[in-house]
């Protein structure tokens, strides 16, 4: 029960509620009235960053057997048991909040408006707050294994050198 909590709440606050409060204060623009050819490149940005979000979740539930969803070291669903370190995650360290950030600028470029930049900021902001404290959680449960991943892997992009 707790892992179909943790991915309705992660749908319903990160997939469907930030993207409607961007909406919401940028005036509720009508889709019909953004320009096609902002719509199809808001659009191809929106989905590489939901599929980068969901084979992020499909692959942590597979090689890490847990669920995404823990909240400032609140576990709202059941945690990762194993370090991922291949997959989407030898890409980056958080793949699945760098494909929502993706998502989120494919949302700005549809809304074209400074309010949801704003939100977007604000957003990351706080999910920052909660990358340093699953990071800490991480170095605690993995400790070495993470520190050297750590190294080898960015935050949200690892550069090829």
């Amino acid at each position: 029960m707790k892992q179909v909590l943790g991915y309705f709440l992660g749908f319903a606050i990160f997939i469907a509620g930030i993207p409607a409060l961007m909406w919401l204060v940028s005036g509720m623009p009508a889709l019909a009235g953004i320009p096609v050819g902002r719509l199809y490149l808001s659009a191809l940005i929106a989905i590489a960053g939901l599929s980068l979000s969901v084979w992020s979740i499909v692959y942590m539930k597979r090689v890490g057997k847990g669920n995404p969803f823990d909240a400032m070291g609140h576990e709202v669903a059941p945690r990762t048991r194993h370090l991922m370190t291949d997959g989407p995650y030898k890409m980056s360290r958080n793949p699945m909040l760098s494909g929502t950030y993706l998502y989120y600028a494919g949302i700005v470029v549809a809304l074209w408006n400074w309010w949801a930049l704003l939100v977007f900021a604000a957003v990351a902001g706080l999910m920052m707050l909660q990358v340093r404290s699953e990071e800490k959680r991480l170095e605690a449960d993995f400790g070495d294994e993470y520190l050297a991943y750590k190294k080898r892997t960015g935050r949200f992009i690892t550069l090829k050198k």
